[in-house]
């Protein structure tokens, strides 16, 4: 009788005991900041590597103009 009620007093601390739930969520809310700040970068890296090659064509073109 006693494991029993050891077994049942065991379950119901398992399933009312929510005390790592705020670090499983903590954890999961970082884990999508950092992924959402990883695809924002590689994002913004191939826009600003397509504005310096525009730059850079631009001034190529301007040094050409100049020189001839």
């Amino acid at each position: 009788m006693s494991l029993k009620m050891t077994t049942a007093a065991i379950r119901r601390s398992f399933v009312c005991d929510d005390e790592g739930q705020d670090l499983i969520e903590y954890s999961l809310l970082l884990a999508f900041i950092a992924l959402s700040g990883a695809a924002m970068f590689i994002g913004m890296g191939r826009m600003t590597s397509g504005i310096w090659s525009i730059v850079n064509n631009n001034l190529a073109s301007a040094n050409q103009s100049s020189g001839s």
